[in-house]
């Protein structure tokens, strides 16, 4: 007599519970996000619609836009200054910010690939010397750079902003270019000696080409912070002609009263679509160059 077992009954594996969403990762994130993007671009809107507004309604109305729009304060801030047309100042600042933008991007990238790829005596202390200079002050150098360049006779001339740039004297873009170059590997190197290429191909030829991003990078930042520097330009200036947009900005606050509101807001917005269309150009560059840094040594 055999013994039947009875069949056992099996249940079924029990699905875990999804998931909690989190609050940054549904409709919380978007309303935070958007918040963050009005506050960000109050400033540049109130801008705008202030251009467009009467002097007396300047004074009267804090909204956005104008109750009226008020064209005629573009034409008269391009030309309101007596005797020089606002465009003389786009070009300045134009021949300023381009002449740094190169300054940087080649002497940064040289002084970089000598820093990241190249064997020279005390390497490692002349590098922290460079990084050392970062905890200088801006102001510290100002006094002794301006009696030198005042002895060379650059003193109202595009110069005092030009030349320092071509001998490497934002370490800070040395410093982002060596960390970016050290992660090229260095067996693209290995193999470019042994095909017979000297030190200057192989950074023309390997290296320059993969660091893309760092160089677009640095050529952003250094148009930006030239384009808006008001100090540095202010000290070496002092011919109206020779003026750049941000001092040529101030020249529309009078210190005898005679303030024109309306046209500096017009000429402030003006002042922006230069380094808007240079980052939007750039832009591109950076996520076209982000597929060569990829490569891991």
């Amino acid at each position: 007599m055999t013994a039947t077992l009875a069949p056992v009954a099996v249940a079924p594996p029990q699905q875990a519970p999804p998931p909690a969403r989190r609050w940054y990762t549904g409709t919380g994130a978007h309303v935070v996000l958007i918040a963050l993007l009005v506050v960000a671009l109050y400033p540049i809107a109130y801008m705008i619609g202030t251009s467009f507004k009467s002097p007396q309604e300047i004074a009267n109305n804090i909204d956005v836009w104008p109750t009226r729009f008020s064209p005629e304060n573009y034409p008269q801030g391009w030309t309101g200054i007596p005797g020089i047309s606002f465009a003389r100042f786009f070009v300045n600042s134009t021949v300023i910010a381009v002449g740094v933008v190169i300054g940087n991007v080649v002497s940064c990238a040289l002084a970089a690939f000598a820093f990241a790829r190249l064997r020279f005596p005390l390497r490692g202390i002349w590098f922290a010397i460079m990084i050392g200079t970062l905890l200088l002050p801006h102001h510290v150098l100002v006094v002794p750079q301006y009696v030198l360049f005042n002895s060379l006779g650059w003193i109202n001339t595009p110069w005092p902003m030009i030349v320092p740039k071509l001998l490497a004297t934002d370490a800070f873009f040395v410093f982002l270019m060596v960390q970016f170059m050290r992660g090229i590997p260095r067996t693209l190197d290995e193999a470019a000696e042994i095909d017979g290429c000297g030190p200057y191909r192989r950074f023309f030829h390997i290296v320059l080409p993969l660091t893309k991003p760092a160089l677009v990078t640095t050529a952003v930042f250094s148009f930006i912070q030239t384009w808006n520097d008001f100090f540095t330009q202010l000290v070496y200036l002092n011919n109206i002609e020779n003026y750049t947009v941000p001092i040529g900005l101030r020249l529309f606050l009078d210190s005898s009263g005679q303030n024109a509101i309306a046209p500096m807001f017009a000429m402030s917005v003006l002042s922006l679509v230069p380094v808007f269309l240079f980052f939007l150009f750039f832009q591109r560059l950076i996520v076209e160059g982000i597929n060569t840094s990829g490569i891991k040594g």
